[in-house]
């Protein structure tokens, strides 16, 4: 009698051990290989321009404004939904977040950790097509033995970043998603970088969580926005935009033109740090997201074969084809941060002088000759 009692004690903490282990697994939306064959639309949700009340070039009397607020943007889902009201959204330490363009890293982040988990127990070697953006792209896996978790994770994490990294500069130099609608107004726009970058720490977080990935999505996102002190409704995020109309972006000008946007927010160092609208007061001070580790970089590469609106010879002096991996994604941040400080430049009033009468007068560009 005792040992039979002693028998079902064993086999009930056996079930509970194996029921615990099962509980703290990763969960991520599970795809199946045909699924995973299939890589998502680089663009998921439809993006949101940045800005308030701006008019489109050919449409009269259209006013686009993409704002959201925290009652009305929805439960989370997988690749979208109808349920989800994406928009931007002001937040206090956090500045103004993209919430299509957050819900899309995650979701990268997530699609990626489950190729990952196929291409580790398979051959530890894969090869998958991306589609079309700025030209080919290829993704090439080269796992370790015995990845732990997180490593995997983490992994995932960063060839999302370095995706969503690609986005901003391939519209840059003309990729777009409408056929002849140029998107390089969008391009590092205020929000775009911290928004995708917030999007692959929550897709992280959710597939650690205990919860299934929407569920989990979803409870992160809005815990997130807490922490940053989001506020309540449309009206306010609007006249925080308003705040920064003609100093981050103008609506004097219409889209698709470029110089919609007047200040672009580059990558610099290893973590992000948002744009809070000049002069907000806030007791904690702005949240900062570390950039995932490039340690990693070995296992995977990130190939582009770039179209012709690249300028390869000016961005790379020693490369004799149009291949690129994301290793050179820095090189090329140069030569558009040096272009726009070129364009500020220009576009930069002229000093000016007082005249004997006491008026301003306009400096000449070039020097007088001298006597």
């Amino acid at each position: 009698m005792n040992i039979r009692i002693k028998s079902t004690k064993i086999f009930g903490l056996f079930l509970t051990i194996i029921t615990f282990s099962f509980s703290t697994l990763a969960k991520s939306p599970d795809l199946t290989k045909k699924e995973l064959s299939v890589p998502p639309p680089r663009i998921i949700r439809t993006c949101c321009g940045f800005g308030a009340e701006i008019g489109i070039t050919g449409v009269p009397f259209a006013k686009k404004t993409d704002i959201t607020s925290i009652e009305i943007m929805g439960e989370h889902h997988f690749m979208g939904g109808h349920t989800e009201k994406n928009g931007i959204i002001y937040t206090r330490r956090g500045g103004f977040i993209d919430l299509g363009h957050l819900r899309d890293c995650a979701d990268w982040t997530a699609w990626l950790y489950d190729l990952i988990k196929t291409a580790e127990s398979d051959e530890k070697f894969l090869t998958t097509e991306l589609r079309h953006e700025g030209g080919d792209k290829t993704l090439t896996l080269a796992l370790p033995a015995n990845m732990d978790e997180n490593a995997v994770i983490e992994l995932a994490g960063k060839i999302a970043y370095d995706l969503s990294l690609w986005h901003e500069i391939s519209t840059w130099f003309g990729a777009r998603y409408v056929p002849l609608v140029p998107e390089k107004f969008s391009s590092f726009s205020p929000e775009d970088m911290y928004s995708n970058l917030l999007g692959v720490h929550l897709g992280m977080r959710s597939i650690k969580s205990e919860l299934p990935y929407d569920d989990a999505m979803t409870t992160e996102l809005s815990n997130m926005l807490d922490s940053l002190q989001t506020v309540k409704t449309v009206t306010e995020t609007y006249k925080a935009m308003m705040e920064v109309n003609n100093v981050w972006y103008t609506n004097s000008k219409k889209y698709p033109k470029d110089d919609v946007t007047i200040k672009r927010y580059f990558v610099t160092g290893n973590e992000l740090t948002p744009w809070l609208i000049p002069g907000e007061n806030c007791i904690l001070p702005p949240y900062s997201l570390h950039i995932p580790d490039k340690s990693n970089e070995n296992f995977y590469q990130l190939i582009l074969k770039l179209n012709y609106r690249f300028p390869v010879d000016t961005l790379f002096y020693d490369k004799n084809d149009r291949i690129i991996t994301q290793k050179d994604f820095d090189a090329i941040l140069d030569f558009i941060k040096n272009e726009v400080q070129q364009k500020e430049m220009i576009q930069s009033p002229e000093p000016t002088q007082k005249t004997k009468n006491g008026k301003n007068k306009k400096q000449k560009g070039k020097k007088q000759k001298q006597n």
